[in-house]
């Protein structure tokens, strides 16, 4: 008997579906098929928890694979697999929990699971405490991202259980920041959200900020007396902290005073009883101004047809029988403390470091101010010239970077290139355009002035006759991309530092070649007294070629500098010739400290206006030359004044 049943039992279980005698994942997964095939963010919830609590070693990876609509399920049984193709155009079944291969199958025999957007996300946030303790670090990156993008209130526990065995310091920390957050908007108790909500103090992340202002926000609520029992931001005076209306309609929406009927119904309700050519008594005729439309509607509203008006008297009467009050979403008062103390402080900070990133904004427009104009205050100083043509100069260098570019395609090698071949080409362009014409028009200001601009204009028709009228790229090396981050606050592109290296590099070589060269002497000397130099047998003529030359050279670097955050255009250099005067007028005319101080004035106060009105860079600049304008009525020389020849002149 025993031998019949065991053989029975034993008939039962080999006939059984293979699948009925899993465990581990495909149990799992057998119980919840039908939310699976056709899931939801609201079904699915309770599917993705069970699989979580499992704790079994598949479950992440399955999670991945669904989330990725990398999910197969076969027709014949219902059961889920990975694929990946095989040979004959077959597809190899991968098993979801041991990641065995489990047989072939063709692409009709088995269906895609495509979830929707809603549904990934829900797995994404299941995925997170996975992820969150990934040896990869950049797979634990990837979900604090993904959580400090989209958390909820059951991340908390899981981010601090990842916190304790965190080994990078640097995911630690920023672990450790999210944590605090999430405390502030999920904590369970007072003392732990206050002493998150603290830890802000004086911080100026974004953040912070955005964690703590949904603790302030408020509304405007009224009451029959003083609010009692609610977390008061402040007590509003009508007339004064809110407009008596908005407080009289707050009434009627709170059904503590009647409605105040609008014109147009007013309007519509005289028209619809109009009777014998009468309304209310007061002939059509008549209603040709508001008075007598409203004697007509008030006659009507006396007989009843219409709903009275409410005058002003009795408005402001139901406004002052109620308490106005901002009241705060957040009930616990303490939070809402602490969050008002910690944003002031938040507020500070952040006030301190737009100051410091408005210097830095300043600093690097100085530096390519003083790039653009030093040239010109060299130029300037020893010839006394005006040369208009100045910023052609700067074009004439950007161009160079541009075809020195098209040859060299790397872009590094290629600026490197750059730099000393425009210094050359606009060299090379200075000293012919001071044989031929600067030196004709030696001590003939206006005449040097007109020729000058003249060139000006002929030189910018020559590049757009040679390069179009289309603005050319000068790309930037890869090494220059991005900016640096102080924090939320402060940056500055990697650009500007490097213009800002190179404008120091070259005021030390000028410097260099001012004080401690030959050259540098006999400009000096020329600079101040030139019948001087030249009966100590110096050749005033030499030095002006030079000097016109070296100018307009560095003019050329700061075009290659310019370009590389400026399009590249025939009117590029238009652009800088007023800033550049400017910065040699209000410095102080040919001298090298001269020009660092101005372009440092001329840039500050150009992104101080900006600060106030950036909306508006025409005004900004408008008032630049007010500025300067009334500046040089008070200092006509300069910041530094010359000490020589410009002092007698």
């Amino acid at each position: 008997m025993h031998r019949i049943l065991f053989a029975v039992l034993f008939a039962l279980v080999a006939l059984a579906p293979a699948h009925a005698q899993e465990s581990g994942l495909n149990a799992l997964l057998e119980i919840h098929r039908a939310k699976i095939e056709k899931p939801s963010r609201t079904t699915i919830s309770p599917v993705l928890e069970e699989l979580v609590d499992s704790q079994l070693p598949s479950v992440a990876v399955f999670l991945e694979k669904w989330r990725e609509k990398e999910l197969w399920q076969r027709e014949a049984d219902g059961r889920f697999f990975f694929v990946r193709e095989a040979e004959d155009g077959q597809m190899m079944l991968i098993d979801v929990d041991s990641g065995a291969e489990a047989g072939l199958a063709e692409k009709t025999e088995i269906k895609n699971l495509k979830p929707n957007s809603g549904v990934r996300g829900v797995i994404a946030a299941a995925l997170v405490q996975f992820q969150l303790s990934d040896p990869d670090p950049e797979r634990r990156l990837q979900a604090l991202t993904a959580l400090e993008r989209d958390a909820n209130q059951s991340h908390l526990s899981i981010l601090r259980a990842a916190i304790e065995a965190e080994t990078v310091p640097a995911i630690k920390a920023r672990k450790e920041r999210l944590q605090r957050l999430l405390t502030i908007k999920f904590g369970s108790d007072q003392a732990t959200r206050v002493a998150a909500i603290t830890s802000f103090a004086g911080d100026p992340g974004v953040d912070a900020r955005a964690a703590l202002n949904p603790l302030l926000a408020s509304n405007v609520a009224v009451f029959d007396a003083a609010p009692e029992g609610v977390n008061v931001a402040r007590v509003l005076t009508p007339g004064s902290d809110i407009d008596m209306d908005v407080a009289y309609q707050l009434l009627v929406d709170a059904g503590k005073a009647r409605a105040i009927v609008p014109l147009e119904a007013r309007k519509q309700a005289l028209i619809a009883h109009i009777e014998d050519g009468t309304v209310g008594g007061v002939p059509v005729s008549e209603l040709t101004t508001q008075e007598a439309r409203d004697r007509a509607y008030l006659a009507l509203a006396a007989d009843g047809t219409v709903p009275p008006l409410v005058s002003r008297q009795e408005q402001r009467a139901a406004v002052a029988d109620h308490v106005f009050a901002e009241i705060y979403t957040e009930p616990d008062p303490v939070l809402t403390t602490a969050a008002r103390e910690t944003l002031a402080d938040i507020s500070g900070t952040v006030g301190f470091y737009q100051f410091v990133d408005l210097a830095m904004d300043g600093l690097s427009l100085a530096s390519i101010y003083f790039l653009a104009a030093i040239g010109l205050a060299i130029t300037f100083g020893v010839m006394g010239v005006i040369n208009m043509a100045h910023g052609e100069f700067i074009m004439i260098g950007a161009y160079t970077g541009y075809v020195v570019q098209q040859i060299i395609p790397d872009y590094t090698v290629s600026i490197i290139v750059a730099l000393p071949l425009a210094f050359a080409v606009a060299f090379l362009a200075g000293v012919a355009l001071e044989r031929l014409v600067i030196r004709h028009l030696a001590h003939r200001p206006l005449e040097t002035l007109l020729a000058t601009f003249g060139i000006s204009i002929a030189l910018q028709q020559i590049a757009k006759n040679i390069f179009g009228t289309q603005a050319r790229p000068l790309t930037s090396p890869s090494w220059l991309d991005g900016a640096w981050v102080l924090n939320d606050v402060v940056s500055i592109s990697y650009i500007r530092i490097a213009i800002f290296v190179l404008a120091l590099a070259f005021l030390g070589l000028l410097l260099f070649i001012l004080n401690r060269t030959r050259l540098g002497l006999e400009v000096r000397a020329v600079t101040q007294n030139p019948r001087m130099a030249s009966s100590m047998g110096i050749n005033p003529d030499r030095i002006n070629m030079l000097t016109f030359g070296l100018g307009s050279g560095i003019a050329g670097i700061a075009g290659v500098a310019i370009g590389l955050f400026a399009k590249v255009t025939s009117e590029l250099g238009s652009g800088y010739i007023v800033q550049s005067f400017m910065t040699v007028v209000v410095g102080g005319v040919g001298n090298i400290s001269g020009t660092l101080a101005g372009a440092g004035m001329i840039g500050s106060l150009q992104k101080v206006i900006e600060f106030f009105n950036p909306s508006n860079t025409l005004a900004a600049q408008t008032y630049m030359i007010i500025f300067i304008i009334i500046f040089i009525q008070f200092r006509p020389k300069g910041i530094i004044a010359l000490k020589g020849r410009a002092a007698g002149d």
